[in-house]
């Protein structure tokens, strides 16, 4: 298993430089296969969505057809990808950044009652509670 970092999969994705955009597409589809997945963090995740959404200026419908496509896929494997898919679905809904999910997610999985935030937009789900 080989791991993936955020600037591979971006120029996978979105194809802004074709040299580096050619060894991603050779490192991932020689390396990554069903048998031994190319593995993706959270943080990693965390840091593409950041990429897509505010580099790229990806719609989130887009960042979430993308995510979608990553975490369907039997060549790689997701760190803790039924909470990604979790934090994919509140941050397809909602308004905060796809990391808040994530955090608020894996906060309540590991019995977190709230977590406290400055975000608005992270204040306005369940998960977090605004510091005023």
């Amino acid at each position: 298993m080989i791991g993936l970092d955020t600037n591979v999969l971006a120029r996978y994705i979105v194809r802004d430089d074709d040299k580096q955009a050619d060894a991603a597409a050779r490192l991932i589809e020689s390396q990554c296969t069903s048998d031994s997945p190319g593995f993706i963090s959270s943080i990693v995740l965390c840091e593409l969505a950041w990429v897509l959404s505010r580099g790229y200026k990806l719609n989130r419908q887009t960042v979430v057809s993308v995510f979608r496509g990553i975490l369907a896929v039997k060549e790689l494997q997701v760190q803790d990808a039924e909470t990604a898919w979790q934090a994919l679905r509140f941050f397809e809904a909602g308004k905060a950044d796809f990391a808040d999910y994530l955090i608020g997610v894996s906060n309540r999985e590991r019995k977190v009652i709230i977590t406290y935030t400055f975000d608005k937009r992270a204040a306005e789900s369940d998960f977090f509670r605004l510091i005023v």
